[in-house]
């Protein structure tokens, strides 16, 4: 059997091909792949080549926000069945490794994770028709739910674990800097666990107004208006809790001088060296911690969009078929326009 595959050969090049596809062996499950979305990191390779020390060293396929339909499975599988739609969670760690035994198994040292160039040969990802996965990465969602909607389960589920990392919100005072698709779903978790208010900062239209959808009760452009956090930060701080979502060092500025002493500020987005007003970090006693994927929360992601308990929807604002991915790229590149940008295959891209 063979389908095809999108995969990355250097910065730009991406092509459609086609691959043999093996049948799943005991453990396995193969998914036909229905939505994956582009994600930051999928970004980086596509314009970069990597991000940081990951660098590209042989073609790879990308995607790891992903659902699909089990086609077959293989020996000794339960819970899941052929005909069943699901989430498909792209970690897989050891299970064995000091990290993993003390529970913390997102810092595996062993981690395989969909669609990374960590490590060599590299993880191949998701931007395909068909994968075989271990059936123990797939998740059941039931009827109601889209393919798309199911494919935010990974997004969801890193903005969860930071809600984790941020400790109890609700009836407290949020802001998210940096309204992309973390952002705008760390709004809605922020939203779901109680959060008295939230206010979401970008630099751009189209984003900010997917975070009011998503719970935001304030959305602010600080290109159009760079000095609207002022008063917020009047009095040393008036939030209990700030999400930096953007990696971008005036936001993260920001976020520290707008909490107030001993609030928290979770550095979310993902970059290189920033620089850290120390003076106000230290003088207000902040505390600074950093959020990484996600463990459990990805089962609760789920049931979460599963149950409609926080609508994803408004965050996919772009679907394209397998088959025009170079447009999908440049689409989810062009943050005045995109939020979530997916990639589609079979009912849905005729459908969509």
């Amino acid at each position: 059997m063979h389908a095809r595959v999108c995969r990355l050969y250097g910065p730009r090049d991406l092509r459609i091909e086609r691959e043999e596809v093996r049948h799943p062996s005991a453990g396995e499950a193969l998914v036909r792949i229905g939505a994956g979305g582009i994600c930051g990191s999928d970004l980086h390779y596509y314009h970069d080549g990597g991000f940081g020390p990951v660098r590209l060293r042989e073609p790879i396929i990308l995607g790891h926000e992903i659902s699909g339909t089990v086609v077959a499975v293989g020996p000794g599988v339960e819970g899941i069945a052929p005909g069943d739609r699901v989430a498909v969670n792209p970690s897989r760690p050891c299970g064995e490794c000091r990290y993993c035994r003390a529970g913390l198994r997102q810092h595996c040292l062993s981690m395989r994770f969909f669609g990374s160039a960590l490590r060599f040969p590299h993880e191949q990802g998701a931007f395909r028709d068909l994968m075989v996965v271990q059936a123990t990465q797939c998740v059941r969602i039931g009827p109601a739910t889209s393919l798309a909607e199911a494919a935010l389960a990974e997004p969801l589920a890193v903005c969860l674990h930071a809600l984790n990392q941020a400790g109890p919100v609700a009836g407290r005072r949020v802001l998210v800097c940096g309204a992309g698709p973390i952002g705008a779903l760390t709004v809605a978790a922020a939203a779901h666990a109680g959060a008295s208010e939230i206010l979401a900062t970008d630099l751009h239209d189209v984003p900010l107004a997917v975070a009011s959808a998503m719970g935001a009760t304030t959305a602010v452009n600080v290109a159009r208006d760079p000095q609207a956090l002022d008063p917020r930060s009047a009095d040393k701080g008036s939030f209990d809790v700030a999400f930096e979502c953007s990696a971008a060092a005036p936001a993260l500025r920001t976020a520290i001088a707008a909490v107030r002493p001993q609030g928290t500020v979770v550095q979310v987005g993902v970059t290189g060296d920033l620089p850290l007003p120390v003076n106000l970090l230290v003088g207000k006693e902040i505390r600074l911690v950093g959020t990484h994927r996600f463990d459990a929360e990805f089962a609760r992601a789920v049931r979460l969009i599963d149950d409609r308990a926080i609508d994803v929807r408004p965050v996919i604002t772009a679907s394209f078929p397998l088959e025009e991915a170079q447009a999908a790229f440049a689409c989810a590149g062009d943050r005045s326009r995109a939020v979530k940008v997916q990639l589609v295959t079979g009912d849905l891209a005729a459908s969509g």
